[in-house]
């Protein structure tokens, strides 16, 4: 019986000779423990709990910051993308489109196109250039395998920008780009089976008459345009909510525990002062 129970009492010591443990470890305070009786140290206990505190806050804000920059990183590139797409499709639509010379286009409609194509071009470009401007520091940056260098990214000063550039290549440069489809249709649809040059309304397209499937065709494309754009801006708003309402929670659940976190050093304080 006393051999057993001597082997029982070194195997702690021996585990930890083999493992290599440093004297400021919880198996070297666990056997410290052992050794006085099985009471708590609360001194020990309360510097190495605020010390892995203050490791696992740097390491969390370090992450966050990373977070922040491989996020920034994606919106740009997205956003350049979308916007070099867009603004040549824009740009070739106005090019490759053949007026009717012998058709009688209403001043509204060719207005409505010029000024449609022009702002869709320019605030795709807008975007595009923010995305070349700030894409290349941010890269120089996210290729750097240090956690340190996080800081030396401009992606938190110029976060206003990446947002808008964010906004204007997806929300506002998709909604010009449904307005100008719709537009061409028109423009397109407009004059077939039209026979005579007809005198138009300048506030709008003409009645439809017998024979008339051009105009036809574009009210059919306007239909199913409207929808798709009603379509397009809900889910926008619904989509930016969820993802507002997800942050909160997220950020709610990180005060609960940093807030139990320090009920719990403040009691350990007051009972190493008691001590």
């Amino acid at each position: 019986m006393n051999p057993a129970h001597k082997t029982g009492e070194t195997q702690p010591f021996t585990m930890s000779s083999d493992l290599n443990v440093p004297m400021g470890s919880s198996t070297a305070g666990m056997s410290d423990r052992l050794q006085d009786g099985g009471g708590m140290d609360y001194r020990d206990w309360v510097r190495r709990s605020y010390l892995e505190l203050v490791t696992s806050n740097h390491h969390s804000v370090q992450a966050l910051s990373w977070r922040k920059l491989y996020l920034s990183r994606a919106k740009l590139k997205a956003s350049s993308r979308t916007s070099a797409l867009l603004s040549g499709f824009a740009m070739v639509a106005m090019v490759e489109v053949q007026l009717e010379m012998q058709y009688s286009y209403p001043r509204v409609l060719l207005i409505a196109f010029s000024v449609c194509t022009t702002v869709l071009v320019a605030v795709h470009l807008f975007a595009l250039l923010i995305s070349t401007c700030i894409l290349p520091n941010v890269e120089a940056v996210s290729n750097i395998h240090n956690l340190n260098s996080v800081s030396e990214s401009p992606h938190e000063r110029m976060h206003h920008y990446i947002e808008l550039a964010w906004g204007f290549s997806t929300a506002l440069g998709i909604l010009l780009f449904l307005a100008e489809v719709v537009l061409l249709c028109w423009i397109k649809f407009l004059p077939v089976d039209s026979g005579a040059s007809p005198k138009l309304n300048c506030t709008g397209p003409a009645a439809p008459q017998p024979g008339h499937s051009g105009w036809q065709a574009a009210l059919a494309s306007t239909i199913i345009m409207v929808p798709v754009g009603l379509i397009f801006v809900i889910f926008t708003i619904h989509f930016y909510r969820s993802l507002v309402r997800h942050k909160t929670e997220r950020h709610h659940q990180e005060i609960e525990e940093l807030h139990k976190i320090k009920v719990q050093l403040d009691g350990h304080e007051r009972g190493l002062q008691a001590v």
